[in-house]
C-alpha cells in the first residue's frame, strides 16, 4: 500500500522533471536558434565602415575605345559620368595598334569607318568633358597589337608592316629565329601558339626590347601631347604579355649584348658554343639575368616617356594600370612598378585590383600605398566594376581610402551601360554615387 504523501512527492517530482524537460528544450532551441543567427551573419559579406574620402579625391572612370565611336556616345558618356560625381576620364586612344585620335604614326581605327572623315573621337570627349568640368587622360595600351579573333588587314597596321617587331613564344623561338619575318608562316607560328594559350594572353603583342618599337612608341606619346590638352597620359599593358615571352630574335641578340660584359672570359666562351647549337641558350643557362632584362626593358622605356612628358608638360600626370599583385608583375609580367614609385618615374599607381574579396582587396592597396608615399607619388585604386555589384564597389572604395588611395577607378564605364545581374537596373554610376560619393560629403552622425 502507497501512502498520500507518498504519491503526493512522486506526482511534484514528476511535475518537476517535466517541467525541467520543458525548460531544456527550451534552451536547445535557444541555443539553436542563436548559433542560426551567427551561422547567417557569418555568411554576410563583410562591410567595411565608410571612411572620409581623402582631400581632392580622383573619381575616375576607364572608358574603353567602343565608347568613342560616335559624338552621341561620348555626350552620354561624359554626362553620366557627371551626374554620377565622377571628375576624371581615362579613355582609351590607342587599343591594339590603332587611332581613336588624329594620329601621325598609326591608322584610324576601322571600328570609326561609318563616321566623318573629321572626327575627332578624343577632341570631342575633351570638348564635353570641358563643359562639364571634368579632367581627361589618354590611355595608351603600349605592348598590346592585335586581337586573336580580329587580326589587322590594313597594310600599314605594325602587325602586316613591321612582323620583326612582334612578341616571339619560346615555344616556337628556334623554328622562328632564322625565318624572314615577312613571310606569312612566321606570324602565323606566332598566332597559333598564342591561340592555344590564351589563359594568360589577350592578343599579340610586340617586343617591348625591339629598339624600333622602343621608339615608335615614344614617339605616340609625344605625337599625343603636341596636339592636346588633356589632364594627363596613361599606361596600359606597358608590361611582358606572359613568362613564354620575348624570344624574338632582336631580344635574343640584346639580351647576349647585355649579357657579355657581366660574364667572365671562360663563361664567355662557353656560351658562345652552346648558342652555335641553341640560340636560346644564354636565355636557357641565365634566366635570373634574362628575367633582369626583360624587367629593365620595360623600365626604361616608362623612364624614358616619363620624362619626355614631363620636359614639354610638367603639371601633366602620368599614371599606369598594374597588376595588383605586385609579386606576380615583377616575376611573371616584368612590370616592376614599385620601383618605378621609388625612381620617381611614375606618378600614379592604378591597381588593377579587381578581386571580389575586398580584404585582398584592401592589402593590395595598402602595399601600393605603402611603395608610393615614401617617394611623394600616388595611388588610384582600380575596382573590377564587371565582377561586383554595386554595393560590393562602395565597400571597395571605403576600404581605398581607409588604405591611403587618393582615388579610384572604376573598370568599366561600358560595363555599367549594360543591364546583368550584376547591375539589373542599370543605374550602377548612380548607386555608386549614392553610396560612396554622396554618403562621404555628410557629416559624420
Amino acid at each position: 500500500m502507497i501512502s498520500t504523501t507518498s504519491v503526493g512527492r512522486e506526482t511534484a517530482i514528476a511535475r518537476l522533471a517535466a517541467s525541467l524537460t520543458i525548460l531544456s528544450v527550451f534552451l536547445l532551441m535557444l541555443s539553436s536558434s542563436s548559433f542560426t543567427t551567427r551561422a547567417q551573419d557569418a555568411a554576410k559579406p563583410a562591410t567595411t565602415p565608410a571612411a572620409p574620402p581623402p582631400p581632392n579625391e580622383v573619381r575616375a572612370l576607364w572608358v574603353v575605345r567602343t565608347t568613342l565611336t560616335s559624338k552621341e556616345k561620348i555626350k552620354t558618356m561624359v554626362e553620366s559620368a557627371s551626374s554620377a560625381g565622377f571628375n576624371t576620364l581615362i579613355v582609351q586612344v590607342r587599343g591594339r595598334g590603332d587611332s581613336y585620335y588624329r594620329a601621325q604614326w598609326e591608322p584610324r581605327a576601322v571600328a570609326l569607318k561609318d563616321q566623318p572623315a573629321d572626327f575627332d573621337p578624343l577632341a570631342a570627349t575633351l570638348t564635353e568633358a570641358k563643359r562639364k568640368g571634368l579632367k581627361v587622360h589618354a590611355w595608351i595600351n603600349t605592348n598590346l597589337l592585335a586581337n586573336l579573333d580580329e587580326l589587322p588587314t590594313e597594310a600599314e597596321h605594325i602587325y602586316n608592316a613591321r612582323p620583326d617587331w612582334l612578341a616571339v613564344p619560346r615555344a616556337v623561338a628556334t623554328e622562328l629565329y632564322n625565318m624572314t619575318p615577312s613571310d606569312s608562316r612566321y606570324r602565323a607560328a606566332v598566332v597559333e601558339w598564342s591561340k592555344a594559350n590564351r589563359a594568360e594572353l589577350e592578343g599579340v603583342y610586340v617586343s617591348p626590347a625591339h629598339p624600333a618599337v622602343r621608339e615608335h612608341i615614344y614617339s605616340i606619346w609625344m605625337d599625343i601631347l603636341s596636339r592636346y590638352e588633356l589632364d594627363g597620359l596613361h599606361f596600359d599593358y606597358v608590361r611582358f604579355a606572359s613568362p613564354d615571352f620575348d624570344y624574338s630574335r632582336a631580344s635574343l641578340e640584346r639580351f647576349r649584348t647585355w649579357l657579355e660584359p657581366r660574364l667572365s672570359a671562360p663563361e664567355k666562351r662557353l656560351l658562345e658554343t652552346a648558342l652555335k647549337a641553341d640560340p636560346l641558350a644564354a636565355a636557357a643557362s641565365y634566366k635570373e639575368q634574362f628575367a633582369d632584362f626583360q624587367r629593365e626593358q620595360v623600365t626604361s622605356l616608362v623612364e624614358r616617356i616619363y620624362y619626355g612628358v614631363k620636359k614639354r608638360r610638367p603639371g601633366w600626370t602620368v599614371s599606369a594600370a598594374v597588376f595588383a599583385n605586385d609579386e606576380n608583375a615583377h616575376t611573371r609580367r616584368f612590370q616592376d612598378w614599385r620601383r618605378w614609385l621609388s625612381m620617381g618615374v611614375l606618378d600614379v599607381a592604378c591597381l588593377m585590383a579587381y578581386t571580389t574579396d575586398t580584404e585582398t582587396f584592401r592589402k593590395q592597396i595598402e602595399v601600393a600605398v605603402a611603395s608610393a608615399k615614401p617617394a611623394g607619388r600616388r595611388v588610384w585604386a582600380g575596382i573590377g566594376a564587371y565582377r561586383v555589384p554595386a554595393e560590393s564597389a562602395i565597400e571597395k572604395i571605403n576600404a581605398a581610402r581607409a588604405a591611403g588611395a587618393d582615388g579610384i577607378i572604376l573598370f568599366s564605364y561600358d560595363f555599367t551601360l549594360n543591364r546583368s545581374p550584376l547591375n539589373p537596373e542599370g543605374d550602377y554610376l548612380q548607386r555608386v554615387r549614392k553610396g560612396a560619393f554622396d554618403m562621404a560629403s555628410q557629416p559624420a552622425q
